[in-house]
């Protein structure tokens, strides 16, 4: 596997690296959330009856990461990405991405962006794990499987 170095943009993914930083910093501010976004997903389906302040914050928040690669795309240039993937592999992995995320009590912007970010021995090991998986799996899928 080459890099492709026409496409390759470090300038694009240390801006959203940041912004990422700073949307977690302001959450973690003025809200006093930690923006874990499997967390901020799931409080979405919690029984009871919890005030409507309880889901505004959160549908604006999921709607704005749905939002941002639309208007990201009308400013900047998107590289074509190939996906191979059937439908029902894109299912079984999402599943497995929502286990995943239960099992380790977290996702990667829990654990890698926030939980890293308070020293977090937890989210370390957390994200070791999921860091190492997923090298394990791209290994796997690269190198591995002969179609």
């Amino acid at each position: 596997m080459t890099i492709n170095w026409l496409e390759f943009t470090p300038q694009s993914a240390l801006a959203g690296g940041a912004l990422i930083g700073i949307a977690a910093a302001i959450l973690a501010l003025f809200n006093g959330r930690i923006m874990g976004v499997s967390g901020i997903v799931s409080q979405l389906f919690t029984g009871g009856t919890p005030p409507k302040e309880h889901y505004r914050w959160r549908l604006l928040f999921i709607f704005g990461m749905l939002l941002s690669p639309m208007f990201y795309r009308a400013i900047a240039y998107i590289p074509k990405v190939e996906d191979h993937a059937s439908i029902t592999q894109l299912m079984i992995a999402g599943l497995l991405v929502g286990v995943g995320t239960r099992l380790g009590s977290g996702c990667t912007s829990g654990h890698g962006v926030c939980g890293l970010g308070r020293l977090s021995l937890r989210s370390l090991i957390a994200t070791l794990c999921f860091m190492a998986a997923g090298f394990l799996a791209c290994y796997y899928f690269l190198h591995g499987v002969k179609a």
